[in-house]
């Protein structure tokens, strides 16, 4: 049978209850996507990944595994964030993750592209979260986002504390990895933000079978606090070779400083480049 024109293309997710995830709307991700990158854009200098100062690989292998990826949470843009990496690096993951129910509400259509509405800070809501959790750790084709956190915190804070819906998530869980995830937003030589991002080591659920939801957000605090740190030397040394570059953003100081500039290089016959300092080779 041919799909009416307009309907959105979805997952083939059956059910809606909280043993399996909610349907995916594709083509309304697509949409979304195609605004986010363009917002991501006009106020981000560039979106870059940390080369992790160890020599492994900036980005886990996760072929075929179930994956949960659990981060700090510095800024209103953090989701915003996880989708953009997400679609350039692994752009076949359908990508779920909590939010504030209320929050969700003002921006309903939101739950039809992987936004999960929980009640925070009660039982019925940390109930549906694990539900909803186990479901995505049993799905080789998604990711569940969760900023462990909970609420925003400052990402030089120390010590990293994270809630406890992750380790129990961890805890009854039967497979798949479990990864840290790290941001920070510095301003670096330009008029706009980096926004630098760094995954952390990721962790074999099937290799840790004897923890307890306690002990796993132990480990998972100290994990995220170690990817944290690592992202935090390279936001000092401001070093953009230790980067890989996932999107450029704008450049420049704009309006009439540009202006001039421009006019000056065109006068000397050089080349305008609107960046206010060169980025070494």
């Amino acid at each position: 049978m041919n799909r009416p024109e307009g309907t959105p293309k979805t997952s083939p997710i059956q059910q809606r209850d909280d043993t399996s995830l909610p349907p995916y709307a594709t083509h309304l991700h697509s949409w979304f996507m195609w605004y986010v990158r363009g917002y991501i854009r006009r106020h981000f200098h560039a979106v870059r990944l940390l080369n992790p100062p160890d020599g492994r690989s900036p980005i886990p292998a996760i072929v075929d595994e179930p994956v949960l990826l659990y981060t700090n949470h510095p800024s209103w843009w953090d989701p915003l964030i996880f989708l953009s990496v997400a679609q350039k690096l692994f752009p076949d993951r359908l990508n779920y993750g909590p939010i504030d129910s209320t929050a969700l509400g003002r921006y309903s259509f939101l739950e039809k592209i992987g936004f999960l509405g929980i009640e925070p800070d009660s039982w019925k809501g940390a109930a549906r979260f694990l539900r909803l959790a186990k479901a995505a750790l049993e799905r080789p084709d998604v990711f569940f986002w969760v900023t462990a956190q909970g609420d925003f915190v400052d990402p030089r804070y120390r010590p990293v504390t994270i809630k406890p819906g992750v380790g129990h998530a961890a805890a009854v869980a039967k497979r798949g990895l479990i990864i840290p995830f790290a941001l920070e937003y510095p301003f670096w030589n330009e008029r706009l933000p980096e926004a630098i991002v760094s995954f952390g080591e990721p962790h074999r659920i099937d290799q840790h079978t004897k923890h307890d939801a306690d002990e796993w957000n132990q480990i998972l605090a100290a994990s995220l606090e170690e990817t944290q740190n690592e992202l935090r030397d390279a936001a000092i040394a401001r070093n953009p070779n230790a980067f890989t570059e996932l999107a450029s953003g704008t450049v420049g100081i704009g309006g009439a400083y540009d202006i001039i500039r421009r006019i000056r290089s065109t006068l000397s016959g050089k080349t305008f480049n609107p960046a206010h300092e060169e980025e070494p080779a």
